[in-house]
């Protein structure tokens, strides 16, 4: 099969588009025929050597993490999916998962069945970012109807997906995003809207239950004085982690990092809500395969609007 490889870590260009062996699989597991693969800063992260690297063991290492495609052959001891069955998952992370190939070999645990509405690369750019929201939200940040959330980079694929699910559980939903995506915010159901470049997020927001920081370091730093009595911020970047949680400790607060977990049931949950209309996904772009440095480059820039996808 055709997958993307790295034989030593480096930028976009340690990225080789080759011919490799196609998985097995164990007793668990689907073996799943690619269609789509999502694309992270945690990929490109972890290529450069930074981000999930000291997890990947022995190179050479396909990326990706996400995934979307058609169940090919199934388990002994798999009961829920059949070949045949369109699928979606987020899968062993941070360990190496081989999602940047034409075929996957998935645990049944960590996958969910695909909507009959939702498009293969919309459904292989929900996995991470949708349970990393979600996660942030709920199991981290607690939240309940009625409190007041800030999203920080918020039009960004965590970002947009965090805005819906904090609406639809009945939160007051703050974010902050360039002026050019303040109308997108807004229809996504943002209350107010807060542009980072020209506004002082620490002054802007106030009296907030939960801050989500997608961007950390000293923006993170900054969004602590949005913060009320006894409200939390929950951190994505993990390079930046320990420096906010340290100045939130400083400054009497509480600040709590993640590391996103595979979660087959949170899949199927965000893929109902997909059909049921209240959570969408913005596709930035789509890109073959073939040219995964492109989309490094892209996903590097720090400006995509939604979810980058590998097609396959």
């Amino acid at each position: 099969m055709k997958a993307i490889r790295i034989h030593a870590f480096g930028g976009p260009d340690a990225l080789s588009y080759e011919e490799v062996p196609t998985p097995t699989i164990q007793a668990n597991e689907v073996l799943v025929r690619n269609k789509a693969a999502g694309i992270n800063p945690i990929d490109w992260k972890t290529c450069s050597g930074g981000g999930a690297a000291s997890f990947i063991g022995k190179l050479p290492f396909v990326p990706g993490w996400e995934f979307s495609g058609v169940v090919e052959l199934a388990g002994a001891a798999v009961e829920d999916f059949k070949p045949g069955d369109e699928v979606f998952g987020f899968i062993r992370f941070p360990e190496a998962a081989g999602c940047y190939a034409e075929y996957v070999a998935a645990p049944v645990s960590q996958i969910a069945h695909k909507p009959a509405n939702m498009l293969f690369s919309t459904a292989a750019g929900l996995g991470l970012a949708g349970l990393t929201a979600w996660q942030a939200l709920f199991d981290k940040g607690q939240l309940s109807s009625g409190q007041r959330v800030l999203v920080l980079a918020a039009a960004g694929g965590v970002g947009h997906l965090a805005v819906q699910l904090a609406k639809a559980a009945g939160a007051h939903v703050t974010g902050s995003a360039s002026a050019a995506n303040h109308a997108y915010l807004q229809s996504l159901g943002c209350d107010e809207v807060i542009d980072y470049q020209t506004q002082e997020v620490g002054k802007s927001a106030q009296n907030m239950d939960l801050v989500i920081d997608g961007m950390g370091g000293d923006t993170g730093i900054e969004a602590l004085a949005c913060l009320k009595p006894g409200g939390r911020i929950v951190t994505l970047p993990s390079v930046t982690a320990d420096a906010v949680i340290r100045a939130a400790e400083a400054d009497g607060k509480q600040a709590l990092g993640i590391r996103v977990e595979p979660n087959g049931e949170q899949l199927a949950e965000l893929a109902k809500r997909y059909t049921e209309g209240s959570l969408q996904l913005t596709l930035a772009a789509e890109v073959p395969l073939a040219e995964a440095r492109s989309a490094h480059q892209q996903s590097a820039s720090g400006h995509v609007r939604g979810k980058l996808v590998l097609t396959i």
